[in-house]
């Protein structure tokens, strides 16, 4: 049985369009977006994060590394300031040991610094006249 008799010409239907349909559609876009923007940016940011750790790691060993060369070096350097190390060492380079003759004070420069004032204007006048200098 048919209901449509086959000469029929169909008419060609336009559909209203609706409006709240494509601001909705609209709304979730931009939504998305802003979603994946934000993903986006959280996966940068967590990158960098590992990335920094990652630098802080080396520098800790960096640091560690460089507090044992500086905790070695001082070692070296205080077994070579020890006085036998020393005194060895002078020797190897000539030096000799100083005699008591050579040790000595002149007299006039040690009664000078036991009487000249230490304080204030009268230390440079002391030593003016001790001196002979004048102004």
């Amino acid at each position: 049985m048919r209901r449509v008799p086959q000469t029929h010409v169909n008419n060609y239907i336009h559909r209203e369009r609706d409006r709240r349909a494509i601001s909705l559609l609209s709304l979730m876009v931009f939504c998305g977006l802003a979603l994946s923007t934000g993903f986006i940016y959280a996966a940068q940011q967590h990158f960098a994060a590992i990335n920094l750790g990652y630098q802080n790691e080396a520098l800790r060993r960096e640091r560690t590394k460089l507090l044992e060369e500086q905790s070695r070096l001082m070692i070296a350097r205080e077994r070579a300031a020890t006085p036998s190390r020393l005194e060895n060492t002078a020797r190897s380079l000539g030096m000799q040991p100083a005699s008591a003759a050579q040790i000595g004070f002149d007299n006039q420069s040690r009664t000078e610094a036991a009487t000249a004032p230490t304080k204030g204007p009268h230390l440079v006048s002391a030593l003016a006249v001790s001196t002979g200098a004048t102004r």
